[in-house]
C-alpha cells in the first residue's frame, strides 16, 4: 500500500475506533463531570492529566508508525506490509491499546469517576483477548521468525525502557 493511502486509512481508523474508545465513550459515561475529589483534587489532576498527556501522543505516534514503517494501517482490513517494530513499538508491542487505556485511566483519575476504571478494565480484557486470539497468530503467520524475535524481546503491555533493536 502506498503511504498516502495508508495515511488516509490510518486516519479513518483513528477517527472511527480510537477517538470513540478514548474520548466519546468516556464522555458519554461521565459528561466529563468531575466528582468531588476533596483534598485529592490537585494530585488527581496531576496524575490523571499526566496519563492523558502521555497517552495521547503515544497513540498518535503509533498510528503514524504504521504508515511510515508498515505501509499499512492498524485496521485488520488493511494491515501493514512490513512488521512495525520502530518508534513506540520498540518499547511495547501494543502501544495503541496501552495508550488508549492510559488516556481512559487518566480521565478516571482526573475526574474521580470509577465507572471509567470499570470501562478500562472491560476494554483491556477485550484488547487482550483480541491480541491473543487474532493479532498474535496473524502476525506469526504473516511475519514468521521476524515476529517471534520481536515478540520475545518486547513486552506486550508494560512499556520497556530499553528500546528493541532488530
Amino acid at each position: 500500500m502506498r503511504k498516502p493511502t495508508a495515511a488516509v486509512g490510518s486516519t479513518i481508523w483513528f477517527v472511527i475506533v480510537s477517538v470513540p474508545l478514548a474520548g466519546i465513550v468516556p464522555w458519554a459515561l461521565t459528561r466529563w463531570e468531575s466528582a468531588d475529589l476533596g483534598g485529592f483534587a490537585v494530585p488527581a489532576w496531576i496524575v490523571g492529566g499526566l496519563l492523558v498527556l502521555a497517552g495521547t501522543p503515544v497513540l498518535i505516534r503509533a498510528y503514524v508508525q504504521f504508515v511510515v514503517e508498515g505501509f499499512g494501517t492498524p485496521a485488520p482490513v488493511a494491515p501493514p506490509e512490513h512488521l512495525v517494530v520502530g518508534g513506540v513499538y520498540r518499547h511495547v508491542r501494543n502501544p495503541i491499546y496501552v495508550a488508549i487505556l492510559a488516556v481512559i485511566v487518566g480521565q478516571a483519575i482526573l475526574l474521580g469517576r470509577p465507572v471509567l476504571l470499570v470501562y478500562a478494565a472491560i476494554l483491556g480484557a477485550g484488547f487482550a483477548t483480541f491480541v491473543r486470539l487474532y493479532e498474535e497468530p496473524h502476525l506469526r503467520r504473516t511475519f514468521g521468525e521476524e515476529y517471534d524475535r520481536y515478540h520475545a524481546a518486547v513486552p506486550g503491555w508494560w512499556p520497556h525502557v530499553r528500546p528493541y533493536h532488530p
